[in-house]
């Protein structure tokens, strides 16, 4: 395959002229994107970058165009199999040298892989994290100069993260051993504690974060309170039966996945379903089918859909409540890469809050799992080999997410020692001192962040302001928080903002038709009444007791004892009877309505400047 490489310009840095005239031969492009040459530009100064930028922003050009230019190859580490194949693929389809080395290529794809690394044709290599925890893999890429490592969902390098993988772990070690080329991180969601922790482990300074934002305008977000299970299964249906193109239905669970698959392919939708718990092929034929467009939906836990690369997905239903705003966000944004309008819809019943809680008991390790590990490594290894993190975890009969972080602590630790070929042993005299509980300390800060990002997708959940707004104060607390005029509380807020203004509309229309001509004008509309007024004492299940300090048909924003205000989504709050004082009575126990009103204004404020004018 002839080479598409340009030659870098004198000195060693390219052009704009050699970066634009790449851009278009090469990739098709004549312009980047917002966000992708302040990127690729840091990249080509051989400057070590975080980049955090939305779903469908081009974050894969942001290695690849370099990857033509920088004297040295480009590695890029995914998560996926499915995905790295996709990637290489489209590639070499641009005539781009591409090779992927992974634990699913056939033995002659491997011998055929490993060619390419040592005669150093290959300009882009895309693998594992597991792989760069292979001594004689990385011999194999070190044999000729790496320029660049990108690192993609790299949020996954972060315990504080929704989808951590402790495989991701291994990937800072193997920069270092190839020379600390510069490196490349690249997810769509970073809060400020993922974000730390991912430069942290890859060596990337505070200055290197680059964020663009996460707001798209072209999603339409909305939720749908459900009150009966048999509701949300009806609801699925209608929702898939009203769209047209493709989309995905997401499920918190497996069980809950496959009885959406049923019920969608009993009414005789195209449907297909994945989940962790599908053989290997099982999930590979559902996702192809999805690709390439013979099956129209997808039924997934998440599992499926990291870094899905299908630009025409018009619709995303959550059938149940996720995590966190930050794996929504995620899940959400894998609907309208082509820039398309796409509907995202949250089905919310009661119990999802339960399931997550549920799912968040079993997240982090307690003692006997640390205590389980330590065992397990004294004892006799697989016959003729040492203990690798996949035999460990297979020899232990306890949940795998949990060992896991448990090996991955004991690693963050240095009470594990890795050999040049992957394999595990303990270091037993540091780890005799070591005091394990001291150790699960950290884990009690990141429970109750856990429980704190639980608790704001709730609020997301159940909240009657503008949903781009609560997912951006979430996402990107920098950003300006206008209202998007998309969402369903948006339109709820317009609608009655109509409702008030057409009784005055109507009155000046008839006034100058008395005068013009008519004696008797038209009768004014009825003011439609609000379910709740301002002082109304009500309270909130999750909140307590409070007062209303501003209401409209789709919000209540209700100040509480704690002094806090919410916006309220109505069916959420309920009236609140409030006993007379009496002589005898204590006031002490009494909700002290004037002092809950105190900053009502501050909150009116700031509800009436959300508004358009």
């Amino acid at each position: 395959m002839p080479s598409t490489r340009l030659p870098a310009a004198a000195g060693g840095r390219p052009s704009s002229s050699q970066l634009n005239r790449t851009l278009r031969s090469v990739f098709g492009h004549t312009r980047l994107r917002a966000g992708q040459a302040e990127v690729i530009e840091r990249v080509m100064r051989g400057l070590s970058t975080l980049a955090v930028m939305p779903t469908g922003a081009g974050k894969s050009l942001c290695y690849q165009l370099p990857a033509m230019l920088l004297e040295g190859r480009t590695v890029v580490v995914s998560p996926l199999i499915a995905l790295m194949k996709d990637q290489c693929d489209k590639l070499r389809a641009l005539g781009i040298q591409a090779i992927q080395v992974n634990s699913a290529l056939s033995a002659d794809e491997l011998a055929s892989a490993e060619a390419a690394l040592r005669d150093g044709s290959a300009r882009i290599v895309l693998t594992t994290p597991e792989r760069l925890a292979d001594h004689a893999f990385l011999q194999q890429l070190a044999t000729h100069p790496v320029a660049l490592v990108a690192v993609d969902e790299a949020h996954c390098i972060s315990q504080w993260g929704h989808d951590f993988r402790p495989a991701f772990l291994d990937i800072g070690p193997a920069v270092r051993a190839l020379g600390a080329p510069t490196v490349l991180a690249l997810t769509a969601t970073a809060g400020s504690e993922v974000a730390a922790d991912v430069m942290k482990h890859l060596g990337i300074p505070r200055s290197g974060l680059i964020d663009t934002g996460a707001y798209r305008a072209n999603l339409h977000f909305s939720v749908e309170q459900m009150q009966q299970e048999d509701d949300r299964q009806r609801r699925i249906v209608e929702l898939v039966q009203e769209e047209t193109g493709c989309g995905i239905v997401y499920a918190a669970t497996v069980k809950a996945a496959e009885q959406a698959f049923e019920t969608l392919r009993a009414r005789g939708e195209s449907v297909a379903l994945y989940h962790g718990k599908l053989g290997t092929r099982e999930r590979g034929e559902a996702q192809e089918r999805f690709m390439s467009g013979a099956t129209r939906v997808m039924v997934a836990t998440n599992a499926f859909g990291m870094g899905i690369d299908k630009p025409d997905i018009r619709f995303i239903v959550h059938s149940q409540m996720p995590s966190s705003l930050h794996a929504y966000y995620q899940e959400a944004g894998r609907a309208g890469r082509d820039g398309l309008r796409a509907r995202c819809v949250l089905l919310f019943h009661a119990k999802d809050r339960a399931v997550q809680q549920f799912f968040l008991a079993g997240k982090y390790p307690q003692l006997e799992d640390l205590d389980a590990v330590y065992r397990q490594l004294l004892a006799t290894p697989p016959a003729g080999e040492g203990w690798t993190s996949a035999s460990l975890l297979d020899a232990m009969d306890r949940p795998r997410s949990k060992m896991q972080a448990a090996v991955a602590l004991l690693r963050q630790e240095k009470l594990l020692r890795i050999g040049r070929r992957g394999e595990i042993a303990l270091r037993q005299e540091a780890a005799s001192r070591a005091d394990l509980g001291t150790m699960l300390d950290a884990y009690k800060e990141r429970r109750l962040q856990d429980r704190e990002t639980l608790e704001r997708m709730l609020s997301y959940a159940q909240a009657g302001q503008c949903r781009w707004q609560m997912l951006l104060a979430d996402l990107d607390p920098s950003a300006e928080a206008k209202r998007c005029d998309t969402c369903d509380n948006c339109r709820r807020i317009a609608a009655h903002e109509a409702a008030m203004a057409q009784p005055i509309l109507m009155n000046t229309q008839s006034t100058t038709a008395t005068v013009a001509v008519a004696p008797n004008p038209p009768a004014k509309a009825p003011a439609r009444k609000l379910r709740f007024a301002e002082s109304d004492p009500v309270k909130v299940r999750r909140f307590g007791a409070g007062v209303v300090v501003a209401s409209t048909e789709g919000s209540i924003t209700v100040a509480f004892e704690d002094g806090t205000q919410r916006c309220i989504h109505p069916d959420y709050v309920t009236r609140r009877r409030v006993p007379r004082k009496s002589v005898s009575s204590d006031p002490e126990t009494e909700t002290d309505t004037d002092a809950l009103l105190a900053g009502g204004a501050s909150a009116r404020g700031l509800l009436k400047a959300s508004m358009p004018a």
